[in-house]
């Protein structure tokens, strides 16, 4: 009988992710949602966005596919502007390019082959549109509530892997990074900007552990090397449900900050490319997390903000707070 339950909600996960059986989860609102009280919901918001059926699907699983929610327009303009910061001909304030772990200093030459990750694009105006893009702060909102924090900027590059499998991403919990609450108020958007799949390293996400509490997380001990700031879960449930989220171009899935997720290696001769930014509600409230297991990620940001910028920041909090962009409504506490 478990299996068989096993069963039905895989594939049920499965409609949602592009099956064509029917009763798949739409990837657009429809206009005859069935009525509800809104008491009913702890992770959405009651702004008729969202049909029923994609409520509670984020509700029971804690991300939502939005089908070709970005346009290719958009894509090819943060895809060029990216070459443009690889190549160094802009240099916008407050970038900090990533190289993996497995390409040296001294081969480090500037082209796209060699970043794998731009973070802290809040000051480059072409990548930041990505955070104001009305069809995504739509979306946000129906997590957020109006007023909305851009917190934490990416363009993810991930490069073939060398045979180190140094691609892949350990499985990780975002709220792990960030110093503010409630987390039902976070969520991140993160957009295809081609196809993903299991192959070049597509997100693979736990069905329901948002409903968890944050774990402790530390570098996992791999032999070929881990990339900086890849902290990963030292102890989960292997046999949680596993779903590999295949993506096309300009699709967006929205997912909550304790949801259990990480990518594989990339085993393509191509770089697997995605934008993604973390929101929050700007009355969100800042935590000290001295003494919890945060405490490490802390020092090691804050460490990582004085090497790159120079900055003396002293807290997350602080750090947080610099990189911090309204993108709608009103700021209030973060």
């Amino acid at each position: 009988m478990e299996r068989g339950r096993a069963y039905t909600r895989l594939n049920t996960l499965l409609q949602h992710l592009g099956g064509s059986s029917a009763g798949a989860v739409t990837a657009h609102p429809t206009s005859g949602a069935a009525k509800f009280q809104p008491q009913q919901f702890q992770y959405t918001r009651d702004n008729n966005v969202l049909s029923l059926e994609q409520r509670q699907f984020y509700e029971e699983n804690g991300f939502l596919v939005i089908k070709n929610l970005v346009s290719d327009a958009d894509i090819e303009r943060f895809r060029v502007q990216f070459e443009r910061i690889c190549r160094e001909e802009v240099k916008p304030l407050g970038l900090m390019l990533m190289r993996d772990v497995s390409i040296g200093k001294s081969e480090y030459v500037p082209c796209e082959k060699m970043v794998s990750k731009v973070q802290n694009f809040q000051e480059d105006k072409e990548l930041f549109r990505y955070c104001t893009l009305p069809e995504i702060l739509k979306y946000v909102e129906c997590f957020t509530g109006p007023n909305i924090m851009a917190m934490h900027t990416m363009l993810i590059n991930k490069p073939p892997d060398t045979g180190k499998k140094t691609s892949r991403h350990p499985l990780h919990q975002d709220l792990h990074y960030f110093p503010f609450r409630p987390s039902n108020n976070i969520v991140c958007a993160w957009t295809a900007m081609e196809h993903i799949d299991r192959k070049n390293g597509c997100l693979v996400v736990f069905p329901g552990t948002h409903k968890g509490t944050l774990k402790p997380h530390d570098y996992p001990q791999w032999d070929g090397g881990v990339n900086l700031m890849f902290h990963g879960i030292q102890d989960y449930d292997k046999n949680n449900t596993r779903v590999y989220v295949t993506m096309e171009k300009g699709d967006t899935v929205f997912f909550h900050p304790l949801l259990i997720h990480g990518s594989g290696r990339n085993k393509t001769e191509g770089f697997r490319k995605a934008i993604s930014c973390h929101f929050a509600a700007s009355d969100c409230k800042y935590i000290d997390v001295k003494g919890t297991s945060q405490e490490k990620i802390e020092k090691e940001i804050v460490d990582l903000t004085h090497k790159f910028y120079g900055l003396e920041t002293g807290s997350l909090k602080n750090v947080w707070t610099w990189k911090g962009r309204l993108v709608k409504g009103e700021r209030i506490s973060l």
